[in-house]
């Protein structure tokens, strides 16, 4: 299996995870499915403001799970622009993942 696709089977077990909780992201499931991980992660992160999703990711303690903590991962980056990965960061750094 190639890394992107990889990246997109990380991006659906986001969902299957999030489900044991139940929450069931289903805008995310329909993005990732129609755009791919990368189409949705770069359709995601081109705005500056923070998704419902990752908040609800983060009053679940799951940050660690999300499509930003994916982003950031070195074997992941080579497919986002330095902005891209710049603004997973700063989202993540602002619900404190990194304290």
């Amino acid at each position: 299996m190639d890394i992107e696709t990889q990246f997109t089977q990380a991006m659906i077990h986001i969902t299957d995870i999030a489900k044991d909780y139940n929450y069931y992201p289903a805008y995310f499931l329909r993005m990732v499915h129609e755009h791919g991980g990368v189409g949705a992660a770069k359709r995601l992160l081109s705005t500056k403001e923070v998704q419902a999703g990752l908040m609800r990711l983060w009053e679940l303690k799951l940050l660690n799970k999300s499509m930003e903590a994916l982003v950031i991962q070195e074997r992941y980056k080579s497919f986002f622009t330095e902005e891209e990965v710049s603004e997973a960061r700063r989202r993540l750094d602002e619900l404190h993942y990194f304290a």
